[in-house]
């Protein structure tokens, strides 16, 4: 298995598909790193010569933020939303949908599994 940036791409799939294992590549960005590195379409990822390695990692060291860092920024642009107080940030922080979504049904990825609340008592039950 090759590996790039301390992440092992998979041998048997062709290199625009084996680049998105990459946190922060997608298809785009790997099909235009195959350009650039001037690697013929269609490859496999097992016949990539040291060269060729080494070339897509001094690409995407130079010109991509990837992997670790860009986790890294991902967090410290949240944490300073959280920070600042703003309605992005506040929705982060309880952990509610951040972009308009609704949340009187649906939203259950981020608000995580329901949480029954006793209902409140009819008047008749009162009685």
């Amino acid at each position: 298995m090759p590996r790039l940036l301390g992440v092992d791409i998979p041998n048997d799939k062709v290199v625009e598909i084996a680049l998105t294992y990459l946190y922060g590549v997608g298809r785009k960005t790997a099909l235009d790193i195959c350009k650039e590195a001037n690697l013929t379409l269609g490859m496999r990822a097992k016949d990539l010569t040291e060269d060729e390695l080494s070339r897509i990692a001094g690409i995407l060291d130079k010109d991509y933020i990837i992997e670790g860092q860009l986790r890294r920024q991902i967090q410290q642009n949240i944490t300073r939303l959280k920070k600042i107080s703003s309605y992005r940030g506040i929705r982060h922080g309880r952990g509610l949908p951040v972009r308009g979504q609704r949340t009187r049904t649906n939203a259950r990825t981020r608000k995580g599994r329901k949480k029954t609340v006793a209902g409140k008592k009819s008047v008749k039950a009162m009685r």
